[in-house]
C-alpha cells in the first residue's frame, strides 16, 4: 500500500507539473494579445520618437493645462506620411499620450500609449471629423478628443 501511495502522489506531481508548463507556455504564446490594447502599448522610447519634431515648433503651441486636460507637447509640424498634408502632434494627460496629424480624410489617431497604471477603454482612431482615446485608471478616466482646425491637431473640451 506505501509504495501505490508514493506513485500516485508521483503521478499527481508530474502531471500537475506538466499542466502547469503547458498553461506558462499558451500563456506566452498568446499573452501580447491578453494583455496589448487595441493599437499596442508603446514603449516610451517609440512616444519619444513620434513626439520628435525635424523642425523646431512654432512658438505657442505648448499648453499648460489644468489637470485631467489634455496639453500638447512640443510637437510635431512634420509632414505626415501616406500622403497626408497637415502636422503631427502630440497630446498627453496624466492617463496616457497620443500622436494625431491632419490630412485629408480629417484628423487620425497616429498612436496612443496609457500611462503606467491606466489601460486604453476606448478608442475612434479615425480619420474623422473628431476622433478620441479613452484612458481608464482605478479612480480616474481620461477622455483625449481631438480634430483639425486648420491642418493642425488640437484638443477639444467635451461638450
Amino acid at each position: 500500500m506505501g509504495r501505490r501511495s508514493i506513485l500516485v502522489a508521483t503521478g499527481w506531481v508530474a502531471t500537475a507539473a506538466i499542466a502547469t508548463l503547458i498553461g506558462l507556455g499558451a500563456i506566452r504564446l498568446v499573452g501580447e494579445s491578453l494583455t496589448g490594447t487595441p493599437g499596442g502599448v508603446r514603449s516610451a522610447a517609440e512616444i519619444e520618437r513620434a513626439l520628435a519634431a525635424p523642425e523646431p515648433a512654432p512658438t505657442g503651441t505648448t499648453a499648460s493645462a489644468a489637470p485631467g486636460t489634455a496639453s500638447t507637447a512640443p510637437a510635431a509640424s512634420s509632414a505626415a506620411p501616406s500622403g497626408n498634408s497637415g502636422a503631427r502632434r502630440g497630446f498627453a494627460t496624466d492617463g496616457g499620450t497620443a500622436v494625431a496629424e491632419c490630412g485629408v480624410g480629417g484628423v487620425r489617431l497616429v498612436s496612443w500609449a496609457p500611462a503606467q497604471g491606466y489601460r486604453v477603454r476606448d478608442v475612434d482612431r479615425g480619420p474623422d471629423d473628431d476622433v478620441e482615446v479613452t484612458f481608464q485608471g482605478a479612480a480616474r478616466e481620461y477622455e483625449l478628443k481631438l480634430r483639425c482646425i486648420g491642418s493642425e491637431p488640437v484638443a477639444v473640451a467635451d461638450d
